[in-house]
Order: C-alpha cells, then sequence, then structure tokens
C-alpha cells in the first residue's frame, strides 16, 4: 500500500497529540507539520484545556539536534530527510527547508517533517492568514491536510487541494445507541432464568433490562400488563425494585420517568464506577445526578462532590474563563448555570412543600437572598465547583465526580480526568451528543460519543440515554418543530 503524506493541522493536534501515533500506522505514513503550526501551537500553551494539549505535545518532541546554522549542515540535514522520501519526488520549494523533529509516547518514535517557510504568498488577510498559509503548503507539496477545521477542509477543497478530517471514533448513528434489552418471560419462571438465554450472555455487564410478563391460556400466550426491570452485573440478572429505592432514598426531587429511575439506580449501585448518561436539555441529567451524588454522601459512600465543566465553549478567546469579567468563583458561575439551576430547583421545590424546608433554605426565591440558599445548598451537601484546569496534577479520593458537558471534550480531556480519580471516587458523564459547541468536534465524534461507545463493550462504566424531556409546553413544541 502506498505512503499516504498527511500535514497535519494545528486542530488535529488540539484533538488529541495521540493522534500522531494513530495516523502514522506503524510507519506507513509520512507525516507534516508547518511551522505555522508549531507558531499557533506555542501560543496556545495557556492555563486551559486547550493550552494542556499543546504543552502535552511539546512534552513529548525532542529534536536531537539543534538547526544547521552553516549550509553545508543544512544541506546534510536535508539530505537525510530526502533519503525517507525517496521516490517521492519531493523537493523543497520557494526557499524552504525541512526539519525531522520526534514525536515520542512510551516505546514509540514517530518522525515529523517540519516545513519551514520564510516567505508565505499569503500575506495582509484579514481572516484566516494562518489556514490559508497552511494551506499553501499543502497545495505546493501535494499534501492531504488533515484537520478537523470544517471550515478550513471547506475552503481548501474549493481551491483544489486535498483535505480531510480525522474520522477516528466517528460514530455514525448516535441516536441508535441503546442500553436497553427487553425479554419475555412467562409468570411462572424465575427471572434468573435470563442467565441461560444467549441473548442475555452476549450481553456487557450493566446492561439495562426490561422483563415483560407473559401468562397462557389453553390455547395461547399473552402479555400480562406487568413488567419487571434490572441490570445485569457480574454475569446475573439484578431485579431492581425501583419504586422501593426511590421511596427509601426519599429524594429530594423524585424521578419522574422510568428512564430517571434507572439513571439514579445506576449511578447509586455499590459496584457501578463510571457512567455515561446523554440526553436534550430537560432529560433530568443534571439533576439526577446532583441528587445520587447527594444520596451517596448520606450514605458515606463518598465524602463529597466535584462538579466539572468545560470553561471553553466556543473558538475565539473571549468565550474562555481568564476573559470573563469578576473574580474566578464569579467567572465559573457563568458556566456552572445547569447545577445551580438543578440546586435552585431543589431550592424551590423545598420551599414549596414546607415551613420547615423554607426556613432551612432561607429567603424569598424571588429575592437576591436565593443566591444566600444556594450557597447554603452547596456547603451542606459539600459540593464543590472546579475548573478543569485545576483538576491537572490531582487525585480526586472518595469523591463523586460529575464532568458536565462531556460533548465538548475531546477524548483526551475525558482521558486527563477519568486518571485523576483515586480510590473510592465515582464519575458521571453527562452531555448532548448532538449540541456541539467545541470548534474541532461534531456531533458524530466528541467525547460523550466516545463513552457511550465504550459503555456498549465494555464492563467497566455504564451507559444510559435519556429520550424524554421534562420541560414546558411550549419548549418541548419549540424542539419537536425545530
Amino acid at each position: 500500500m502506498a505512503k499516504k503524506l498527511y500535514l497535519i493541522d494545528t486542530s488535529v493536534i488540539l484533538d488529541d497529540p495521540q493522534n500522531i501515533i494513530y495516523l502514522s500506522d506503524g510507519a506507513k505514513n509520512i507525516l507534516f507539520i508547518s511551522d505555522i503550526v508549531l507558531e499557533e501551537l506555542d501560543k496556545k500553551k495557556t492555563s486551559n484545556e486547550v493550552g494542556f494539549l499543546a504543552r502535552e505535545f511539546f512534552r513529548n518532541v525532542s529534536n536531537e539536534s539543534e538547526i544547521p546554522s552553516n549550509q553545508s549542515a543544512k544541506q546534510s540535514a536535508e539530505s537525510s530527510i530526502h533519503s525517507r522520501l525517496s521516490g517521492l519526488s519531493l523537493q523543497c520549494k520557494n526557499g524552504d527547508f525541512m526539519r525531522e523533529i520526534y514525536y515520542e509516547n512510551a516505546s514509540v518514535r514517530i518522525p515529523l517533517i517540519v516545513i519551514y517557510r520564510q516567505h508565505y504568498q499569503a500575506k495582509n488577510l484579514e481572516y484566516g492568514l494562518n489556514d490559508a498559509r497552511i494551506a499553501e503548503i499543502a497545495k505546493d507539496y501535494n499534501l492531504i491536510l488533515l484537520t478537523n477545521d470544517i471550515s478550513l477542509k471547506i475552503r481548501s477543497i474549493a481551491k483544489g487541494i486535498k483535505a480531510q478530517s480525522l474520522f477516528r471514533d466517528r460514530v455514525e448513528n448516535p441516536n441508535d445507541i441503546d442500553f436497553w434489552h427487553k425479554f419475555l418471560l412467562h409468570k411462572d419462571d424465575q427471572p434468573q432464568k435470563l442467565t441461560k438465554l444467549k441473548a442475555f450472555k452476549a450481553l456487557s455487564q450493566w446492561s439495562l433490562i426490561q422483563i415483560d410478563e407473559q401468562d397462557n391460556t389453553d390455547s395461547s400466550l399473552y402479555l400480562t400488563g406487568k413488567k419487571h426491570f434490572g441490570l445485569k452485573v457480574d454475569s446475573a440478572f439484578e431485579r431492581l425494585e425501583l419504586d422501593s429505592i426511590i421511596k427509601e432514598a426519599n429524594l429530594y426531587i423524585a424521578p419522574m420517568n422510568l428512564e430517571q429511575k434507572m439513571m439514579f439506580c445506576l449511578l447509586t449501585h455499590k459496584k457501578n464506577i463510571a457512567t455515561i448518561v446523554t440526553g436534550s436539555t430537560g432529560s433530568g441529567k443534571t439533576l439526577m445526578a446532583l441528587q445520587a451524588g447527594i444520596h451517596l454522601v448520606k450514605q458515606g459512600a463518598v465524602d463529597g462532590i466535584i462538579y466539572l465543566r468545560n470553561t471553553v465553549t466556543a473558538s475565539d478567546k473571549e468565550a474562555e474563563l481568564g476573559f470573563r469579567k469578576g473574580d474566578e468563583d464569579q467567572k465559573l458561575g457563568y458556566f456552572m448555570y445547569p447545577l445551580y439551576s438543578a440546586i435552585n430547583f431543589i431550592i424551590d421545590s423545598l420551599q414549596s412543600s414546607s415551613l420547615k424546608n423554607c426556613i432551612e433554605y432561607r429567603g424569598d426565591v424571588n429575592t437576591i437572598h436565593k443566591e444566600d440558599a444556594t450557597e447554603y445548598f452547596l456547603k451542606k451537601h459539600n459540593i464543590q465547583v472546579v475548573d478543569i484546569a485545576h483538576a491537572r496534577g490531582i487525585t480526586i479520593r472518595k469523591k463523586f465526580v460529575i464532568f458536565d458537558e462531556a460533548q465538548n471534550a475531546s477524548n483526551a480531556t475525558i482521558k486527563l480526568i477519568g486518571t485523576r480519580l483515586g480510590e473510592e471516587s465515582r464519575i458521571v458523564f453527562l452531555g448532548d451528543w448532538a449540541q456541539i459547541d467545541h470548534p474541532y468536534l461534531s456531533k458524530f465524534r466528541n467525547g460523550a460519543l466516545s463513552l457511550l461507545q465504550k459503555a456498549l463493550n465494555d464492563d467497566m462504566i455504564a451507559g444510559i440515554q435519556l429520550r424524554q424531556t421534562i420541560r414546558s409546553t411550549i419548549a418541548q413544541w419549540f424542539g419537536e418543530s425545530f
């Protein structure tokens, strides 16, 4: 198979530096980057998620020799590169020169050829100057421009440049991912009969089970209308008396449908450590996750709750945490609205339900005292709000971690947070895989979808998609009509 020559855009590296190893494909392909990409990565070395990935790239890059200062050494270095490119008819153009660096990770060492250009044709553009220069290199050397920046891809293709996006971990039909499995059992059969069925044995751990009960007359079978629910745990069927579990938990807000009940039972199961929950706005993800965390705190299973959420929701710098007004807590408040909304919903319900709770969570909900009530709730239940940037370099022990907006996180960020978990900690990832704000991700490829795929096949993580939304009639109309 012929080697593929890829020019890697900044977006591919900022998605996950490990993409370099994937693209090399065991040295079958040759990888290039331009000096523009190195400059962009250097400027991204800030304290946020993108900055971490940029620094991760440079940490793993090595250059065994400095750029030659004399012509003889320069020609020798270029000769070495040309031997690697022998048979490809690739010669330096327009006064360019090439240098080889290496991306090293564990036992893997991937050569990267950096193309330096001193005089670009693209100049004085009001917008997209760097993109134009990267595309210029791809065109001049007939390289495949690999970019997750869709606008750059489209503009390049329009100019006759070969351009592709990275389809790693792409999921074509996310809505088809389903963790529910239905079985028919006669009312006289024990539920454990399921374990002998081939279809049940094929299911992964934490599969959601619905049993429809059957009975019979002398001549035919019929459904009785009774249903039983449970999970596949340790190769066996574990029946869940959902209503009894919810009643005993004595939640602030009772689940409103079967999905929410099952989600709560999943999150609080003593053997479940990690869960991915997806659903659109109004499906109750954050509210149920928060209540599951509070229940686990009350039970002593964890010491507190940590709420994490991406603080970069668009490609422009104005969306970053550091560019918001106010101190750090005020800045985080902009991004933690889903958590505060869930807390306020609980407070409103408590205040309206009894005088006792109204006193405990003091303050008229329509006055400034609402903020005091929220702060009181956070302290009472030991809930911490943490910026992702501050999660690096720490170990999270015996906490219930809620990672919100997982669809706006790359796989590298999911890995980063997951590896912070210490003993006795649990984590739930929340997200809506169709609601993407990240500039380099899509509704077919994002952190939430990667986790859903893992949950289908891996016993370590549970998954559920909430398909019912609980919201106002007008909100539901807009959601369905548009």
